[in-house]
Order: structure tokens, then sequence, then C-alpha cells
């Protein structure tokens, strides 16, 4: 299994191919100086290829931020973020765009779906944006993985919420991209839906080498993670390899108190 290991190893011998993503002493400023927020101090990770990572922290810690700046949603006030061996930190809005469209996938709380669109159409629309062609063989093996190949003519109106997601998670795969990012994409689920969608994004790592980073507040939806890395305070203060939902939330328990 593979876990989450810090950028210094990248410099001892392990190159930067190893890593989807990694974020070299990334500090995030919101506001004036003198009354800016530091939302993140610091941030040196790197995240493996292939892995499932989790991100928890309590509100205000700067787990949103992180997402925000690892998939270049928002630039650091200093400090570099690499998708693979590109810097984001160089590229102009138009070349982020591309590059999100391209090599991050997305999926959130709220399903984001055309509802317009037939469940297929949904998929293909980051292809569509992109210019890029279709593979319909990729697009049919994508929606057999999530379970919708019998829905693909269905619009979203005509889906229960599980699988509304899981349209989510086809789109954000469709690309074939380097990092697929969840901001929380079991917060609208029921307890058993969630189970589902968390085993889908599992399959994506266990079985094609998908890389997933999650935001959650949810110790379970941590659990199905190789790794949980834990935010107080803009600052990475402790990892858990091979988490548990029991251990999670104790850890939880502390830094709540701490924050």
């Amino acid at each position: 299994m593979r876990t989450e290991t810090n950028h210094a190893r990248g410099r001892n011998g392990v190159g930067s191919a190893d890593f989807a993503l990694r974020l070299d002493g990334v500090v995030k400023e919101y506001g004036k100086a003198g009354r800016a927020v530091r939302a993140l101090d610091g941030v040196t990770v790197g995240i493996e290829r292939g892995s499932f990572t989790a991100v928890m922290g309590p509100s205000g810690s700067g787990k949103s931020t992180f997402l925000h700046c690892a998939a270049g949603l928002d630039r650091p006030s200093s400090g570099s973020a690499f998708i693979g061996d590109t810097e984001l930190g160089g590229m102009n809005e138009t070349r982020l765009t591309e590059l999100r469209r391209e090599r991050v996938g997305f999926v959130f709380q709220a399903f984001n779906l055309v509802p317009a669109l037939s469940v297929r159409e949904n998929v293909e629309l980051p292809l569509r944006l992109a210019g890029k062609r279709l593979d319909p063989a990729w697009l049919e093996e994508i929606l057999t993985r999530v379970g919708l190949a019998g829905r693909a003519a269905h619009r979203p109106a005509e889906l229960s919420g599980g699988q509304q997601q899981r349209v989510a998670i086809a789109r954000a795969l469709i690309t074939r991209p380097d990092v697929v990012f969840g901001d929380e994409p079991t917060g609208a689920l029921d307890t058993m839906t969630a189970k589902e969608v968390l085993s889908l994004l599992r399959s994506c790592v266990d079985d094609t080498g998908q890389t997933v980073v999650m935001v959650t507040h949810d110790p379970v939806a941590a659990s199905y993670a190789d790794t949980v890395l834990f935010l107080a305070d803009g600052r990475i203060v402790d990892r858990m390899p091979a988490p548990t939902a029991d251990r999670v939330a104790d850890r939880m328990t502390h830094l709540g108190a701490w924050a």
C-alpha cells in the first residue's frame, strides 16, 4: 500500500516522478499586511502516485486552502505547488485553466452536473470543452466502472444522489487526470450511499492506479484512505498511515481541543 511522504524524501533519492502533486514551503495569506490571515503556514508535502490521501482538521485549519493551492484553484502567497513536474506558480490563468481541465479531476459535495445534459454528455463535457477527441471505448469503460452503463441516456433529475455523484466521479476520470481531488464528496449523501461512493474511489486507486486526495470531516470516509494528513493552524501536524475510523476520530478529538 502506498502512502503519503514528505517532499524532503524527493531530495534524498526519490525523484519528483514518484509524486502526483507536491507542495514546497507553501504559505497562503488572505488580507492586507498587518491584518493578514495565514491559512497555510509553510506546508511541504508530496503525494505519491497511485495513493489515496485524506486531509482532515478542525474548522479553519486550512483544509480547503490546501486543496485550492494543490489543485491550482488558488495561488500561494509564497512557496511552490506542482502537479507532477509542472510548477503552477508561473502559469497565467489561461494555462492554469487548461491544466485543471486536462490533468486534474474534481468531485465536490455538490454534484455540479448540467441538468439539460445526459449522463454521457455530462461525463464527456471536460473533453469537449478542451477540444479533445473522445475515446468511445474509454467512455464506456468509465461508465461501466462507476455502474452507470445502463443509465447513460438519463438526465441528472432521473438519478439518485449517489448515482449523480457517480456521474461526477466519471467526469473527473474521463481525462485520465494526474490527480482527482474530492472536497467533502460524500457530505450530501446518506451513510450507505456514501460507502458506495467511497468504495468506488478506493477501487479507482487499487484497480487503475489513480491518485485521489480528499478533504473530509468524516473519520469513516478518511478510513478508506492509505494515509490521513491532519492540519491545524495551517500546518501539517500529524499523519496517519493505514487509518481506522476510531483512530482518526480520536486524533480529531485531540486536534479539536488544541485548536
